[in-house]
């Protein structure tokens, strides 16, 4: 597979860049006469694996710690609490909220925007402010996202391997397997190897089918990198395929210090989307 991206540096430059221009951008909601940066909302899928819950907060203590100050809310699409809707429906003012996904799959596209409607129609009818928020872009496809999944493999084991298989969740939609692609030629490009999607559910190829694609082409040292916040079903059946093939299997990204940034930049993005916007209207 051969891909363009930025060199491994750019990825940790632009985060650079995007923390230091926060503190201006969040100067975007106390110009509206509200006090404060808009609320994150990072919002999970949920899992029945009690360790999910407990990796999300993790990877949300380390955004606050990168962002001292910045108000961060948890909400879940379904399984876990505090809910999604169960978050908002406390919210009032301004709030992005930055999905924890890493395409375009079914939650991004119709749940969360679903939820985030019938939140602020519930909010224009109380006390003020109403809830006004905006829904970031999912986690992928990114360059710090790459230099997560790099990272999570070169723990597993794999070093100097020769192809890698990325597990995602999987989808029926055509943009979120498009996001998983452009996502692999990231990884492919940081790591000079081949790298190809495969996928827990609701897609092809699975884990199995893309190694023996991979051992097809010449490759003998292969390496599965987890596209997953946290531990659930989907990572666990990961783990078990790549132990069926005597594979190196990375460990869901979770609380890594890429991934935390990378929230950060999502916000940052949807701050300087309201910042035009601001200036427009004005």
């Amino acid at each position: 597979m051969t891909a363009t991206s930025p060199p491994p540096g750019t990825a940790e430059l632009m985060s650079r860049i995007t923390a230091e221009l926060s503190t201006r951008l969040a100067a975007v909601g106390r110009g509206r006469g509200r006090p404060g940066p808009p609320v994150l909302v990072a919002v999970a899928h949920g899992s029945r694996d009690p360790e999910a819950v407990r990796t999300v907060r993790a990877l949300l203590t380390a955004v606050r710690e990168l962002r001292p100050g910045l108000p961060v809310r948890l909400g879940h699409v379904e399984l876990n609490e505090p809910l999604l809707r169960d978050t908002l429906g406390t919210l009032r003012g301004d709030a992005v909220l930055v999905p924890l996904l890493f395409g375009r799959g079914h939650h991004v596209t119709k749940d969360i925007p679903d939820l985030l409607r019938e939140a602020t129609l519930r909010t224009a009818g109380g006390p003020p402010p109403p809830l006004s928020a905006r829904i970031a872009a999912p986690l992928g496809p990114h360059p710090l996202l790459a230099a997560a999944l790099a990272a999570r493999l070169a723990e597993a084991g794999w070093r100097d391997g020769d192809g890698v298989v990325l597990a995602a969740a999987g989808s029926r939609a055509a943009r979120s397997a498009a996001d998983t692609e452009a996502t692999a030629a990231l990884l492919a490009a940081r790591l000079g190897v081949p790298v190809l999607p495969a996928y827990a559910s609701a897609a092809a190829p699975t884990v199995a089918e893309a190694a023996r694609v991979l051992a097809a082409r010449g490759c003998r040292r292969i390496g599965v990198a987890c596209c997953f916040t946290a531990p659930g079903l989907f990572a666990r059946r990961t783990a078990a395929d790549a132990r069926a093939l005597g594979l190196p299997a990375a460990a869901p990204l979770g609380a890594h210090p890429a991934l935390a940034r990378l929230v950060l930049h999502r916000y940052d993005e949807q701050l300087a989307a309201l910042r035009t916007a601001t200036r427009t209207a004005a």
